[in-house]
């Protein structure tokens, strides 16, 4: 036990370090990992030995990442990601994530059968495993690149959904075919239905738990206590559901995303909801670190038994694959720009979700060894190749760096946002008394000085870039005719209006919403003539 838990320590360091260096150097440092990881697995270390012996079995890989580092993983990636942004961007993100994704598995399926000689059973596991996409390494960069944040929702929102929905292909296609084939044209049946069950079944499970853990949290302002719910929330749910045999991915992400928001917004102080998010950056950086030196680790067993063909033609039928799941379902989505559409395609990487699915395979399992192969193989060349020229892929596509009048409107803006809502919370201590009205008028006085600075400054921006003014107006208007919708949807719901009237102006507003040029300020003036 105590030699364990040294190598562990030993490999931790190890991630740690290279995670630093890249960091510095502003490289992505999941790549780095990786591509170190595959070194360390080749190169005779004679003191690396026991490690790398430990680490790249086959049980413990798939426990490591399965038990231990997905739910982090998830649960980490759901608390950042308000649903506010899901919602705004949910079209993509629903068409790559259930539609993409079912191309991706048929088409990558029936391409495998055909061109590598696979059982169609083989084919299709091969085809689950390639359909989950893994975007930390992409994301990282386009965060070192100030890439528009929408992109980076949509692959975030893709990769969340679809995560939980290739582990339910990939455990019908390898437990499951042979009771549906049996079936014959009843098969289909059995097969939606067990599809049907699992997703269900993770939806219910994570809500339940979701709902549990944000309505216990308005019993407490203890944030030590609350970062113990969040980690029962993320394993609890995960564990419960696939004890139930339903998506414990599922139940993860839609827990955390009820807990991001919801249970944030009615039970967590500023102070609990900061403290949890950094628990779980902490964590997930651990996590990232650890599971993705341990992917190039596992990779380097597969080198000396390769069939680079079969490799280079079973990462054809991945990009391809990709390439049509991603074309045929967001093409028609006008506001999308089209050279977004090249950055999902290409971006679409595989990860360690892959890896750890394929080694759970049973050992008598049909072709397990070429499957095995065949995922090393596309794995390490979606993380390191495409990896690696995403970033001049989104440079020539001239989605650069955010220019900088862009990155100086945001520091404005989140100044602003910041004193606002410092001088509330003075607003709020004064009328509770526990604030004297000296102390309040004296750094009352100082917000309203910075803030009149900035707004100066803020309107000196607009002259220069009049875009910014546009955008930021498009902004304030949807905003505000979400809150209109939302008024008329209690209006309904408290019958103050006739239902009529409610769908009439409610129709109206969407109408309004779904105009391309918002940001003249013309459409709420519209409204009101209405």
């Amino acid at each position: 036990m105590e030699t364990q838990f040294e190598l562990v320590l030993l490999l931790l360091a190890i991630a740690a370090g290279i995670t630093a260096v890249a960091k510095k150097w502003r490289q992505p440092y999941p790549i780095a990992l990786v591509i170190i990881g595959v070194v360390i697995g080749l190169m005779p270390y004679s003191g690396l030995e026991e490690l790398k012996e430990t680490f790249a079995e086959d049980e413990f890989f798939h426990f490591a990442i399965i038990s231990i580092f997905l739910p982090t993983l998830l649960g980490e990636a759901t608390l950042n990601l308000p649903f506010s942004h899901l919602k705004e961007n949910k079209m993509p993100i629903l068409l790559l994530a259930v539609i993409g994704t079912l191309i991706t598995f048929v088409t990558a399926g029936w391409m495998t059968a055909l061109f590598l000689g696979l059982s169609i059973q083989a084919a299709l596991v091969f085809a689950a495993l390639m359909a989950p996409t893994d975007p930390i390494s992409v994301l990282s960069i386009f965060k070192s690149m100030g890439v528009n944040h929408k992109i980076s929702t949509v692959m975030e929102g893709e990769s969340l959904i679809n995560d939980g929905l290739a582990v339910v292909l990939f455990t019908i296609a390898a437990y499951q075919y042979d009771v549906i084939l049996d079936a014959g044209t009843g098969g289909i049946g059995i097969a939606l239905g067990e599809f049907f069950k699992v997703v269900i079944g993770g939806l219910l499970v994570g809500g339940a738990f979701g709902y549990f853990f944000s309505r216990l949290t308005t019993f407490f302002d203890d944030y030590p206590l609350e970062i113990v719910f969040s980690m029962l929330l993320f394993y609890g749910s995960f564990f419960v559901a696939e004890a139930f045999h339903v998506s414990g991915v599922i139940a993860v992400v839609i827990g955390g995303i009820i807990f991001g928001n919801f249970g944030t917004r009615i039970g967590m102080s500023p102070t609990t909801s900061l403290s949890i998010r950094t628990f779980w950056d902490v964590a997930s950086l651990v996590a990232n670190s650890l599971v993705f030196l341990l992917v190039g680790l596992e990779i380097t067993r597969m080198v000396h038994s390769v069939n680079w063909i079969q490799v280079l033609i079973a990462i054809g039928i991945v990009v391809l694959a990709r390439s049509i799941a991603v074309y045929s379902t967001i093409s028609f989505i006008r506001s999308l720009p089209k050279n977004w559409k090249h950055i999902f395609n290409w971006g679409g990487l595989k990860g360690s979700l892959s890896l750890a699915l394929a080694l759970s395979l049973p050992i008598d399992f049909p072709f397990r060894e070429e499957i095995l192969m065949l995922a090393f193989g596309v794995v390490f060349f979606s993380l390191v190749v495409q990896g690696l020229t995403i970033k001049p892929l989104v440079s020539l596509l001239g989605e650069k760096a955010t220019k900088e009048e862009k990155l100086e409107y945001d520091r404005i803006q989140s100044r602003i946002y910041r004193y606002h809502s410092g001088r509330k919370q003075l607003e709020r201590m004064t009328a509770e008394g526990t604030l004297s009205s000296i102390v309040y008028n004296k750094l009352v006085d100082q917000y309203d000085g910075e803030l009149k600075e900035l707004n100066e400054e803020l309107e000196r921006l607009y002259q220069q870039e009049p875009e910014l003014r546009k955008e930021s107006t498009a902004r304030a208007i949807k905003q505000a005719l979400y809150a209109e919708h939302e008024a008329l949807e209690q209006l309904e719901r408290r019958h103050l209006i006739s239902n009529q009237i409610t769908e009439e102006e409610k129709r109206f507003i969407r109408d309004l919403l779904e105009r391309e040029d918002m940001g003249d300020q013309v459409a709420l003036h519209e409204h009101k003539k209405e």
